[in-house]
């Protein structure tokens, strides 16, 4: 059952990149709304061949800049090459819906939902709130069913989109699932682990401190600064031939192994994405197997996935452990669903309940900062945990992507989205009280 692009049209049983899915979509003074930035509006990509002026294409300034990533989001490899994460060949397991009427009805009362954005005067529908934040794909579970679909832009119900640094979540799923299980040990140092990490930064980092990003190590993720690290990092994973006067580093892991030391590890929660490719390369040692194998063999095969997912490589063909997963909507539904029920779904335990319960307690708090609009937060096993009354905890991307769990409500909440700027800063005003306000509305239903 689903809302299309265009609204309740009918009810039916029935979505970074390795080279610039951190970027910052070049942001205008104004920038064109969301229904005026629709992929479809604009007509990217619509013809045979398409107007010069409506094509996109590599390099990534082009086809990750706003308006185009709108589209871009939903078609990543069209410009860049993927390992898959295999459903396998079972059927999926249906999710659970009301009735038709009762779903079209708890949708009109969803979207007419009213909250105070954070610092704001006036109220927000939760519909304005979707359209404010340049939502491509919602969907809400509630108790086990879902309660309300919809999608827009780019997104079908049968496509997929770049979950963007999502992807860290599932990394550091998966190293929790193995320390519970004694596969990774969290107490030994990262040289331990992978001896040839050499003299970076990371070798006297513990595993744990990767996980929880705790690590004193020399990264700077300014996206707006074209001298910034995220950009020489970019330039290393890029699967795209190197300039033949290029000398840097080769692929994801030859990177991390010439990372300087910035502070001490352990001081303080920093938020840097090469801990989650560290982190990826120890799952894969320990285990054998790249994350996109272990993420199917231990997640999309076994909790039902409708479809596949797929992970960007590096030219080295190791997959982006840090942002490049991209996959549909309900199958992240049902990985939410899955870290709700603590490691269960579909009447099946597909991991231990404590690597729920390590995640839901949160990192300590005392060395989070820097993010006003998450001010009682903490962040443990690359999850962010709010600490908020509800005992809520997201995987979280740029441009809006995340997958919400409220135990207390018993609510699963997955947005998709392509705001014009990364920084998740500029959305949750206008998007954590959507999801108190929900929340509150279905413990009442």
């Amino acid at each position: 059952m689903i809302f299309s692009r265009n609204g309740l049209t009918g009810l039916a049983l029935g979505a970074a990149v390795a080279v610039g899915a951190a970027t910052v979509a070049s942001a205008q003074s104004a920038p064109l709304s969301a229904q005026e930035s629709d992929p479809n509006v604009m007509g990217w990509m619509q013809g045979f061949p398409p107007p010069a002026d409506k094509l996109i294409t590599q390099p990534d300034s082009n086809y990750f800049s706003f308006p185009k990533l709108r589209w871009s989001v939903c078609h990543l490899r069209e410009f860049l090459p993927t390992e898959e994460i295999s459903r396998g060949v079972g059927a999926p397991v249906p999710l659970d819906y009301p009735t038709p009427a009762e779903f079209a009805n708890l949708a009109r009362q969803i979207d007419a939902l009213t909250f105070m954005p954070m610092n704001g005067d006036t109220p927000m529908t939760w519909e304005q709130s979707l359209y404010a934040n340049y939502t491509d794909g919602m969907l809400i579970m509630h108790k086990g069913e879902v309660v309300y679909e919809r999608y827009f832009g780019c997104l079908e119900e049968d496509g997929k989109h770049a979950i963007m640094s999502m992807t860290k979540s599932i990394t550091g799923l998966l190293g929790e699932i193995l320390v519970a299980e004694g596969v990774l040990d969290d107490t030994l140092l990262v040289r331990d682990v992978i001896p040839e990490i050499g003299d970076s930064a990371f070798a006297t980092a513990t595993v744990r401190q990767v996980m929880d990003m705790t690590t004193g190590v020399q990264y700077s993720e300014n996206y707006s600064d074209p001298n910034a690290d995220i950009w020489v990092y970019s330039r290393a994973a890029s699967p795209l031939p190197k300039p033949e006067d290029y000398e840097g580093p080769d692929g994801y892991w030859e990177y991390l192994q010439q990372v300087k030391p910035d502070g001490n590890h352990g001081d303080a929660f920093h938020y840097k994405t090469i801990n989650s490719d560290m982190l990826g390369w120890m799952i894969s040692r320990v285990t054998g197997k790249a994350v996109t194998d272990l993420a199917s063999e231990r997640l999309w095969r076994r909790m039902g996935a409708e479809m596949d997912a797929y992970q960007t490589v590096d030219g080295k063909g190791v997959p982006f452990a840090g942002g490049g997963v991209t996959a549909g909507l309900r199958d992240l539904a049902r990985l939410g669903q899955l870290m709700l029920n603590g490691g269960e779904i579909n009447g099946e335990r597909l991991f231990p309940a404590e690597v729920v319960e390590t995640i839901a307690a949160g990192g300590d708090q005392s060395k989070f900062g820097g993010f006003a609009t998450i001010p009682n937060g903490s962040y443990t096993s690359q999850w962010w945990v709010f600490h908020n009354d509800h005992g809520a905890y997201a995987a979280r991307g740029v441009h809006g992507q995340t997958i919400y769990v409220d135990p207390t409500a018993e609510m699963v909440l997955v947005r998709l989205a392509s705001f014009p700027q990364a920084q998740n800063g500029f959305i949750d005003p206008t998007s954590l009280p959507a999801y108190q306000a929900v929340a509150e509305f279905l413990m009442e239903r």
